[in-house]
């Protein structure tokens, strides 16, 4: 299998005063290339430890974590960041868009990140701006634009910089039934025209079954798949 993510035995234990906290149990799991996932599981079942320790924004107390080829074990903070910066992409439930820069810039911004030139950083926004059907509101701010436009607007930045996976933790929390339907279309329709990998947290079941696979965890261990 054309694996894009794996993890084998990985634990994640954390301490809270006097008590430890086994959020994931010896997690085992192997993600396909190209394919739209999605990890359900009661709140505390280790959901979110899952999808930060695949996004290299937390590491795990032990096991081995291989993305795209390369095993992420040992790897110190800041080449953590550059495989996060360069790799992924991420869409969060509360969008996480600068509000002082406009949608265009909030994604221009993020390219720039990673060295792009301004110009090139600028046509790319726009690119993407009129992909998710934004092109008229560049210019807008974020507290401008409706909680269905912010995420299309986050979900721009995120594949502006063609990372070979988008997290999405709970992308739709914050949205009503039919927008919540809108994004996870857009977000399926980047899925199969670019083969970019998608790892969703969600809740909510109707929008797990629109994925390729769901992973269910219960009390940090992985129970079906």
């Amino acid at each position: 299998m054309n694996s894009i993510v794996t993890l084998t035995q990985v634990k994640k234990t954390y301490r809270l005063g006097s008590t430890t906290v086994e959020a994931l149990r010896g997690a085992n799991l192997e993600l396909e290339r190209g394919k739209y996932y999605s990890i359900v599981g009661p709140s505390g079942s280790g959901k979110s430890t899952l999808l930060h320790i695949v996004g290299c924004m937390d590491t795990p107390t032990s096991g081995e974590v291989v993305l795209n080829g390369q095993s992420l074990q040992g790897l110190r903070e800041k080449a953590l960041t550059k495989v996060r910066a360069r790799q992924i992409g991420f869409v969060f439930q509360a969008f996480h868009l600068n509000p002082i820069l406009t949608a265009q810039d909030n994604i221009a911004m993020s390219l720039r990140f990673l060295g792009t030139s301004k110009r090139e950083a600028h046509d790319k926004a726009t690119f993407w701006l009129d992909r998710v059907s934004l092109s008229h509101r560049a210019r807008h701010y974020p507290s401008e634009l409706s909680g269905g436009e912010r995420q299309r607007v986050a979900i721009a930045r995120a594949i502006a910089k063609h990372p070979v996976l988008i997290l999405a933790d709970e992308p739709t929390g914050n949205l009503d039934s039919v927008t919540s339907l809108e994004i996870i279309s857009l977000l399926r329709e980047i899925n199969r025209e670019h083969n970019t990998t998608i790892i969703q947290v969600t809740h909510n079941h109707e929008i797990a079954a629109m994925s390729d696979a769901i992973v269910t965890l219960r009390d940090g261990a992985i129970v079906e798949r």
